[in-house]
């Protein structure tokens, strides 16, 4: 774990309304933030945000299509803000990014190999997009990986069973935030 760092992705207000399904997702998030950065665990929060007018938005992308369908993400909007409860602090990376995966459009890769990063744990909204989208780019880069599966949320509950529970397993390690912490604290 020397060399890894704590990605909390689309964690956006909008986003937060959508999904928190009143199970203790955000203060389950906010003890693995605050755990990373007990441990000197770089924290790195990854936003979606669009810019006004949304020129990098093709209309052959359906997903984008209904996302501005629905409103969200525009640069500046108070919805797309990251969510009040898990909120950076000084010292922490706020990075921005275009499409689902937090390396798509964003400088991610840029930051991460700056500090030496070799190893990722994510977290975030949703578990069938962001988190798996990211997940596989990661792979590609070849970063070791772990998920922290109470810390992704997903408005499927059935969807994000089956990520964390056969898909994910393949590529990473799936571990609850207290296991995590665990792991963490005997470092």
């Amino acid at each position: 774990m020397a060399n890894s760092a704590l990605l909390v992705m689309d964690v956006q207000r909008d986003v937060v309304a959508l999904a928190d399904d009143g199970s203790g997702y955000l203060p389950r998030l906010r003890g693995a933030i605050g755990g990373a950065r007990a441990a000197g665990i770089p924290v790195i929060y990854v936003v979606m945000g669009l810019r006004p007018g949304d020129p990098e938005v093709s209309p052959r992308s359906k997903v984008m299509a209904n996302i501005l369908r629905a409103g969200m993400f525009t640069e500046g909007a108070p919805g797309t803000e990251i969510h009040d409860e898990v909120a950076p602090q000084q010292g922490d990376v706020v990075v921005t990014k275009r499409r689902g995966s937090a390396f798509s459009g964003s400088d991610l890769d840029l930051v991460l190999r700056a500090r030496d990063i070799d190893s990722l744990v994510l977290t975030g909204i949703a578990t069938s997009a962001v988190v798996l989208s990211t997940l596989w780019h990661a792979v590609d880069l070849d970063f070791g990986l772990t998920v922290l599966e109470d810390a992704c949320l997903d408005t499927d509950p059935e969807v994000h069973r089956m990520l964390t529970e056969k898909l994910f397993p393949q590529w990473a390690d799936v571990v609850t935030v207290e296991d995590w912490l665990k792991a963490v604290a005997q470092r």
